[in-house]
């Protein structure tokens, strides 16, 4: 497993001896400091009640925690055979595809993929989501059965992608440009922008299409929003819907 290291201080707080094992294997295992003091000023990570939870600092103001079972996320499981679009960007295919998912984030389309029967590995490069997905992977799988087709991994997808073998597909969905205001309102993708900026990593924005075309390649599926301008305009074919797009390149 290939890790980003963090340029901040980040901790996770231990506030129960009821999690004191899943928070020394977190604090071991990612490099982060366990404390048994909520830090003032500064990120960190603790386990509640729902699981794993990050907060910006102690005013507990502003924090993100994911739940695949709940929401509009859990709405979507329920129906995944209705995900029309996400079905036409795959083709036909006559048995289950190996799907390289190169921007993971909160695992939105990639749950969707999986509940459909496809194997998808997928990479997120932030240390705090990638553990706030883990979390909520380990508390949806006796629910959602199809998570062991899910081999999720922390770094950069781009240096990752040449360890792994015969993907059918490589499915990429940039952090759109700029945020819309209906997603604004939803907070996660305000959050995830955030996040990013507190570990200090450079989101690849669209440049990340660009470094996967290098690569050989079967197929490539870019997410983008309806209105926005080709990043190649040499696509095989495209899917779209009423504020979304797929642009495809085989």
């Amino acid at each position: 497993m290939y890790f980003i290291a963090f340029n901040m201080t980040l901790s996770i707080f231990l506030d129960s001896s009821i999690n004191e094992n899943k928070v020394n294997a977190i604090s071991h295992n990612f490099g982060i400091n366990s404390v048994t003091k909520i830090p003032t000023n500064e990120p960190f990570l603790v386990f509640k009640e729902n699981g794993l939870n990050f907060f910006f600092d102690s005013s507990f103001t502003k924090s993100l925690h994911i739940d695949f079972l709940k929401g509009s996320m859990g709405w979507r499981l329920r129906r995944s055979d209705h995900e029309k679009l996400l079905k036409k960007t795959l083709g036909k295919f006559n048995e289950p595809l190996n799907i390289f998912d190169g921007t993971a984030g909160m695992l939105s389309d990639t749950l969707i993929f999986l509940a459909l029967g496809h194997k998808v590995i997928a990479y997120e490069q932030s240390k705090i989501i990638f553990l706030l997905v883990l979390d909520a992977l380990e508390r949806a799988k006796s629910q959602l059965p199809f998570i062991e087709n899910l081999k999720l991994l922390n770094g950069n997808s781009v240096e990752c992608f040449k360890r792994h073998a015969n993907i059918d597909v490589i499915y990429l969905d940039p952090m759109y440009p700029e945020i819309k205001k209906n997603v604004l309102r939803s907070g996660n993708i305000a959050l995830i922008k955030d996040i990013l900026q507190i570990e200090k990593i450079k989101d690849h924005g669209d440049n990340i299409f660009y470094e996967f075309k290098e690569y050989d390649y079967k197929k490539i599926v870019l997410k983008r929003p309806i209105k926005s301008e080709l990043l190649d305009n040499k696509y095989n074919y495209q899917i779209k819907g009423k504020s979304t797009r797929f642009d495809i390149y085989i």
